[in-house]
């Protein structure tokens, strides 16, 4: 007869800044074994009132953050699916864990208190696949598709999933499945935490490199979840500027989609869509840009007709891209 283990609820924190070369996510580097952690603790039935008044306590305690706007991302609690297990160590027994995900934005990835074990890291690191803002990554023909199509054996269902998730021709790249390549990705094998989950501690070495640094229990699996809503929710809604500073220049604007995207976009027609959309307005100030060129600064107007009617903004990728 198996051992009962006990089932707790997790609150989890994807933290998310716009940094200088893309976006960054708040990480804790020492919180569990296996690698890096979000901001995490259990619910506590007595103690927090609510799951998001238990969130913000973990999220404070861990690395001094006070959140501003969340919103809850996914429960994870899939049982009878090849996806990863969460488990953590609490009070030193080991626990199967409901998982309760949030998203929270931020406008600035100040440095944490040095009281406090978290650092900001490229979200990039842990989805080496997903950008592609210097063209595609060679880990996807190098390691994921050889690794992908080995695992496949010929099955037509699994050939259908990888063409879908990575898919062989050029500008047939789907942005928002960042969750679904990373669960393929782990059910056949090639991220670590696989490894760990089914092989113990030792067999972490064995996944091929390249595929990102893992995370601790179920974590990089919601941080993939939130990579998707926030791609999703940048084509309707306008929440790119909840990561803008209140003035910026059109140029930073871009970047920052971009960074979120993984992908590089078309210059003209995106700033063509936002005069459309009259998201933005000029402030008539300008500022040094490295090209030498000044350049003016824009804020975001939430009381264009696009923010009210909740419209997001148009993404033109360059031809080819993916």
């Amino acid at each position: 007869m198996a051992a009962e283990v006990p089932l707790e609820i997790g609150l989890s924190a994807v933290i998310v800044a716009a940094g200088d070369d893309g976006p960054m996510v708040l990480a804790i580097p020492s919180a569990m074994p296996g690698g890096d952690a979000l901001p995490f603790g259990p619910f506590d039935p007595v103690g927090h009132r609510t799951f998001e008044l238990g969130l913000r306590g973990w999220v404070l305690a861990q690395t001094g953050f006070s959140l501003d706007y969340v919103e809850q991302l996914y429960t994870f609690g899939d049982r009878g699916r090849d996806l990863p297990i969460a488990r953590q160590s609490v009070d030193g027994t080991d626990s199967r864990v409901l998982s309760v995900g949030y998203l929270a934005l931020t406008r600035e990835a100040a440095a944490p208190d040095v009281a406090f074990d978290a650092v900001w890291r490229d979200w990039y690191v842990y989805f080496p696949w997903e950008d592609h803002r210097e063209g595609r990554p060679g880990v996807i023909e190098d390691v994921i598709r050889p690794g992908l199509l080995d695992w496949a054996s010929g099955e037509a269902e699994r050939l259908a999933r990888i063409e879908a998730a990575f898919p062989a021709l050029p500008g047939h790249w789907a942005d928002e499945r960042v969750l679904d390549r990373y669960e393929l990705l782990y059910e056949a094998g090639l991220v670590q935490e696989r490894r760990r989950d089914t092989g113990g501690e030792s067999g972490m070495g064995d996944a091929p490199s390249g595929t990102g640094a893992p995370m601790a229990s179920d974590h990089r699996r919601i941080l993939a979840t939130a990579v998707s809503r926030l791609r999703g929710k940048l084509r309707y809604r306008p929440i790119v500027f909840d990561l803008m500073p209140e003035t910026f220049t059109l140029s930073d604007l871009q970047r920052t989609v971009e960074g979120l995207l993984g992908l590089t976009l078309h210059k003209q027609n995106f700033r063509r869509a936002l005069e459309k959309l009259g998201f933005v307005e000029g402030t008539g100030e300008l500022v040094s840009t490295t090209r030498g060129r000044p350049a003016e600064l824009f804020r975001y107007r939430p009381d264009a007709p696009g923010a009210r009617a909740r419209l997001g903004l148009s993404t033109p990728v360059l031809r080819g891209e993916g």
